[in-house]
């Protein structure tokens, strides 16, 4: 099945916005992949992609409380950082990771879309901070620093605990706030790892020390635990990167791909939603 995605008017290039015009570039560049967890673009004239019919966001919200079960979100898990590794590898960095960014088919396979704020990346290149949603943003982008793929592990790390209560990880009203709530979980990081030159000092927030990731997603094992912390380092040189993810054993521990799983909660998920709003009549 295919979703067309109508263009519009008022952009920088040739009356196309400048996100349109990145889209397409971006996703024809990775068009011979074929990768099966990056969503395809079927026709450039009017932006026709593979139809999927439903995103993450919606997905969670119409699924039973609390939230995915441990063998689902593994699952989804293992395919996220396969889609952005494949990226990264092709220095392309999305920028706008969420879970309304993010395709699930009902067969249970992850499609990363949305690449309207995506970017060829180099390490010369300059990178505008206001990208990706306040909630799944990186610290370095929140600063004002200068930032690179790390920016997209992060977002996942944010998605990864969203999946087991589908409520956002950090939900801050400023760059500020959101920065005060980070630190409520990982700690204030050591001045050593508090790039200068950024928006805002260290000495800006109360010293404060991590709190168990336990505390917020008790559903994850110790080695789940230390994948979650792993992606949300402070410091984006030191946080994990997709390809070392796929290598942790969180991810392999008992893992068995579910897809058929999935794709049953999907449906009862469907039903339970279908039988709630017919009680609400």
């Amino acid at each position: 099945m295919l979703k067309e995605k109508k263009k519009h008017g008022g952009g920088a290039v040739g009356g196309l916005p400048i996100s349109f015009v990145r889209e397409v570039a971006l996703l024809q560049r990775l068009e011979a992949f074929e990768h099966p967890n990056v969503v395809r673009l079927m026709d450039v004239l009017t932006l026709v992609f593979e139809h999927v019919d439903q995103d993450l966001r919606t997905h969670l919200d119409k699924g039973p409380p609390p939230g995915l079960p441990v063998e689902i979100t593994k699952d989804l898990m293992h395919q996220f950082p396969r889609g952005l590794d494949f990226l990264h590898a092709n220095c392309i960095v999305h920028r706008d990771l969420k879970p309304e960014n993010i395709l699930v088919t009902n067969g249970g396979t992850v499609k990363l879309a949305a690449f309207g704020l995506a970017r060829i990346h180099s390490y010369q290149m300059a990178l505008t901070p206001m990208v990706v949603t306040v909630w799944y943003r990186a610290p370095e982008v929140l600063l004002q620093s200068t930032y690179a793929t790390p920016v997209d592990m992060w977002s996942v790390g944010c998605i990864f605990t969203e999946m087991f209560h589908r409520k956002p990880l950090f939900c801050g009203n400023s760059e500020a706030d959101q920065l005060g709530k980070i630190f409520d979980l990982i700690g204030l990081p050591p001045e050593d790892d508090w790039t200068r030159e950024v928006s805002l000092p260290q000495g800006a927030f109360s010293p404060r020390g991590p709190r168990p990731v336990q505390s917020v997603v008790p559903e994850l094992e110790e080695s789940g635990a230390q994948l979650l912390l792993e992606m949300l380092t402070f410091n984006p040189h030191k946080r994990i990167s997709a390809f070392q993810a796929l290598q942790q054993s969180y991810l392999h521990k008992g893992y068995v791909p579910c897809s058929p799983l999935l794709n049953t909660f999907i449906l009862g998920s469907f039903f339970i939603q279908d039988k709630q709003n017919k009680q609400n009549k």
